[in-house]
């Protein structure tokens, strides 16, 4: 029996359906899932106005999550965070276990691995208190020059943090202003130094240090040059 020749729009057509083929196999291989592991934010919410976090064992979580290639290329460490529920909490330490139920991935995308296993923190009660400013300059004004009076406005902040922290502080240290070589009174904003710990400005305010540079009085004469005059005097009567 003789065989049929293919006809040319039959090869064609398998031609087609191969490439069409091919095509489908990368777009399936290319949507298949895949892993990638992130360092995602510990974000706290709810923790009460007369509480502080003085220690937290871990800012960040490490997650692995599996999704296909398309969804996983615009995920970030940034689009996700795990979220640590703070409302209610006490004085002294807290445990918080890490769910992976918990995080709100992006659409297609499932954590399926975390990593501590929890959090711990260290709650203690709100302080407040108000001290003084204490002005900290150095240096001599220029030949000629002395410093006078150094003032401070405003002398004294509220202080608010850790209870324990803001108790044990009885004035704030400003910046070091220089005074080497000025020849003018200065008038400066400064930064606080709170001494370290978990202690803040109760509000956000400027500080400014005003320090006055005077010229030094003529010297009055002593009195060798007193006689010396007198007896000039004296002689030319």
């Amino acid at each position: 029996m003789a065989r049929r020749r293919q006809r040319p729009g039959n090869l064609r057509y398998i031609f087609m359906a191969i490439a069409i083929s091919m095509v489908l196999w990368v777009i399936a291989h290319g949507e298949r899932d895949s892993e990638q592991n992130f360092d995602i934010s510990v974000a706290l919410h709810g923790l009460p106005d007369d509480m502080v976090v003085t220690e937290q064992s871990n800012n960040e979580i490490n997650i692995r999550v599996q999704g296909s290639r398309a969804s996983l290329r615009n995920v970030t460490s940034t689009s996700m965070e795990y979220p640590v529920n703070l409302e209610g909490v006490k004085a002294g330490p807290a445990v918080y276990d890490v769910e992976a139920s918990h995080i709100e991935a992006p659409r297609g995308i499932k954590v399926v691995s975390r990593s501590p296993a929890r959090i711990e923190l260290t709650i203690e009660p709100r302080g407040r208190k108000n001290v003084r400013i204490r002005p900290d300059v150095e240096g001599d004004p220029a030949d000629g020059f002395v410093a006078g009076d150094v003032v401070v406005d405003p002398e004294r902040v509220w202080l608010t943090g850790a209870r324990s922290d803001v108790l044990r502080l009885s004035e704030v240290v400003t910046e070091t202003v220089e005074l080497t070589g000025l020849a003018e009174s200065l008038e400066k904003q400064v930064r606080l130094s709170l001494g370290g710990g978990h202690v803040w400005l109760e509000k956000d305010q400027p500080v400014t240090i005003r320090v006055q540079i005077d010229s030094m009085p003529e010297p009055e004469p002593g009195p060798d040059e007193v006689d010396e005059n007198s007896a000039g005097g004296l002689q030319q009567g």
